[in-house]
C-alpha cells in the first residue's frame, strides 16, 4: 500500500508509515519534523489534516483495490488538545461504512505515546465506477 501511495501522491513520500493494517483499521504515522510545526513548536492543523486524510484514502483502498482516482467528499475535523511537540502523530483509522460509491471512515489521532486523542475527524470518500 505504501508503494501504491509513493506512485500516485510522490509529493507525499516519506511523510507516512503504516503501523498496522487489517480488516479492522488501520493505524498510521506522520513523521512529524520541522515543516509540520506551527508557532509554539506543535504539529500544525494542516499537517494533521492531511494525515487523517490520507489514512482514510489508504483504509478505504484496502477494501475496494487500489483506485487512484478515489476523492475526499466530505472532511470534518475537532482539534481537541495540542500534539506533544517531538514526537510523530498516530492515526487510528476505522471504515465504518463502505458502498458502491461512498466509504464514510472515522479517524482519531494520537501523539505518540499518549492515550489521550489530539483530534478527530469523520471522512467521505468516493470511490470512481468500476
Amino acid at each position: 500500500m505504501m508503494a501504491f501511495l509513493g506512485e500516485v501522491f510522490p509529493q507525499v513520500e516519506g511523510m507516512f508509515a503504516i503501523d498496522h493494517l487489517d480488516e479492522e483499521r488501520l493505524i498510521m504515522r506522520l513523521h512529524s519534523d520541522d515543516r509540520h510545526l506551527r508557532p509554539g513548536g506543535t504539529v500544525s492543523g494542516p499537517a494533521m489534516f492531511s494525515l487523517a486524510d490520507v489514512a482514510a484514502y489508504v483504509a478505504t483502498m484496502a477494501f475496494v483495490g487500489k483506485q487512484a482516482l478515489a476523492v475526499t467528499t466530505h472532511c470534518s475535523i475537532d482539534f481537541m488538545r495540542k500534539p506533544v511537540a517531538g514526537r510523530d502523530v498516530l492515526a487510528h483509522a476505522k471504515v465504518l461504512k463502505l458502498g458502491k460509491a461512498l466509504s464514510v471512515t472515522d479517524v482519531l489521532l494520537y501523539s505518540e505515546g499518549s492515550d489521550k486523542p489530539v483530534a478527530h475527524a469523520s471522512l467521505t470518500y468516493s470511490i470512481p465506477p468500476k
